[in-house]
Formats: C-alpha cells, sequence, structure tokens
C-alpha cells in the first residue's frame, strides 16, 4: 500500500456484485423473503435503480446471488490459520495426542459458533431465510446444497483423519449440532443470551470425545 502525504489511501469500494449482494442478505434478515425485491435492494446498496436486475435479471438469479456471497462470508468466519490441521487418528489409549487432537477441532469449532452468535447474528437469519426457500424452489435448493458442501465434505475428512469408523455419519452430528446451536441461539429458546466460548469448547469436545474415542 502506497502512502502520500502521510495519508494512508481509503480502501478500494467493493464491487458492485458483492454491493448488491451484502444489501440482499441484509434485507433478508431485516424483512424476511418479501421484503427481497431488486428496488429494495438498489435502494439498499445505495446504487441507481436498475443496478441490481443487471446483475440478476430474475429473483431466482437474485436468489442464487444470495446464497453464494452467503457461502463465501461464512467460509471467512475463521483464517486459514485458525483451522486446526488434520488430527492424528484418535485410539483407545492414546493419551494426551488424543486429548490434543479433540481439544484442537473443539478450540476451532467453538471459536466459529461463538463469532456467528457474537458477529454475524444476521448473516444468520438470512441463511435460515434462504434455507426454507430453497424448501420450495428446486433450482435454488441445487445452488445452496453445493455450497453446503464446501463445509460438510472437509467435516467428514477431518473426522476420517480423526479415526472415525463412520466419518459421514458423524458428521451429520457435528453438523447438526453445530446448526442447532445456532438456530437455539439466534431464533430459538436461548436466542436472549450467547454461550461464552469455554462452554461452547466444552460441549464440543465432548461430542467429539464421545464419537472418536473406542
Amino acid at each position: 500500500m502506497t502512502v502520500r502525504n502521510g495519508r494512508t489511501p481509503a480502501p478500494a469500494p467493493a464491487p458492485r456484485h458483492e454491493l448488491i449482494a451484502d444489501a440482499a442478505l441484509k434485507l433478508l434478515a431485516e424483512r424476511g423473503m418479501r421484503g427481497l425485491t431488486h428496488r429494495a435492494v438498489d435502494e439498499a446498496a445505495g446504487l441507481p435503480q436498475g443496478s441490481t436486475s443487471n446483475l440478476a435479471r430474475t429473483r431466482a438469479a437474485l436468489l442464487e446471488t444470495a446464497v453464494r456471497r452467503l457461502a463465501e462470508r461464512e467460509a471467512a468466519v475463521l483464517s486459514p490459520g485458525e483451522m486446526p490441521a488434520a488430527p492424528a487418528a484418535l485410539t483407545e489409549g492414546a493419551g494426551s495426542a488424543a486429548d490434543e487432537a479433540v481439544g484442537a477441532v473443539a478450540d476451532a469449532l467453538s471459536l466459529a459458533l461463538h463469532r456467528y452468535l457474537s458477529r454475524h447474528r444476521q448473516l444468520l437469519i438470512a441463511r435460515y431465510e434462504l434455507a426454507l426457500e430453497a424448501t420450495r424452489r428446486p433450482e435454488l435448493r441445487a445452488v445452496y446444497d453445493r455450497a453446503g458442501r464446501a463445509f460438510r465434505e472437509p467435516m467428514v475428512a477431518m473426522l476420517a483423519a480423526a479415526g472415525s469408523a463412520e466419518p459421514e455419519r458423524h458428521a451429520l452430528s457435528m453438523v447438526a449440532w453445530c446448526d442447532g446451536v445456532l438456530f437455539s441461539c439466534t431464533a430459538g429458546q436461548f436466542h436472549a443470551a450467547v454461550p461464552g466460548r469455554a462452554a461452547l469448547r466444552a460441549s464440543c469436545a465432548e461430542l467429539l470425545t464421545g464419537m472418536l474415542r473406542r
């Protein structure tokens, strides 16, 4: 970055397609599916009327744009350096090595969950709106499922590397637990208080230990 006259230049504006997609996610969280229109996205993004239609001419295209942007933003919740390395296989009697592997995974997952709940609640609500709409739109279902594989498949691989005898089934359990915590603490019975990271880590470690220690 070049600094002139002692001043740091302002960051470059976000690309127009990101402004539109981010505005769509914001509207979904604030107004629900009925509040998502091309005109409303233009207004929320601060763009001239017709900008959203130029990018996504149909409602289906606009929803697909929102799903893809959702996946990009969710993938950025943890930086690559914060993700755990593939742990060594966990076996009975592995002792501290097994505990260390479980701890590394629990650290990363609890950090991601806590960041979602404390910083990205709006993103979670938008996700739930899109997930429900995907049950009614086969074309959106395909896009939503492709985006979801970017999270599910690494979970399967991680659990397989950790020594899971049934990584697909265990991945379902882990993803379902994470999704359940996020929903319960955003829109469900526990929405009033965000659990601390230590509590999230303890629960995650208990689940991982139960699945992987044999």
